[in-house]
């Protein structure tokens, strides 16, 4: 057994976990806070059976996509410093972690 761990962009989740649960995945959505990028990431966490988790990363590649998006510079005490200017950033609709499960249990 697997335990798929992801962080979507608000963006995509809704539909990400529309279509995981089509396909029969359960999931658990839990609100995240990042320190970089200001839109907004949720981790989704999906326990699976090993020969599930390539799907899983289908119905991931499928429903997300990766943007350029603006943030603000560095921050700086510096006045007039170029470092506070929007910058432009490629965000990943999702990054994913695939981890062992040593034991599952329902209680």
């Amino acid at each position: 057994m697997k335990l798929v761990m992801t962080i979507i962009s608000n963006s995509d989740v809704d539909k990400v976990l529309a279509a995981a649960a089509r396909e029969g995945y359960s999931a658990t959505k839990i609100a995240t806070t990042g320190q970089f990028l200001v839109d907004g990431h949720t981790a989704v966490i999906v326990g699976c059976d090993d020969d599930k988790v390539e799907k899983f990363y289908s119905i991931l590649k499928d429903n997300v996509k990766k943007r350029t998006v603006k943030t603000s510079g560095v921050k700086s005490t510096l006045s007039g410093s170029f470092l506070k200017q929007e910058i432009d950033v490629e965000e990943h609709g999702a990054v994913a972690f695939t981890l062992d499960v040593e034991d599952f249990h329902k209680f």
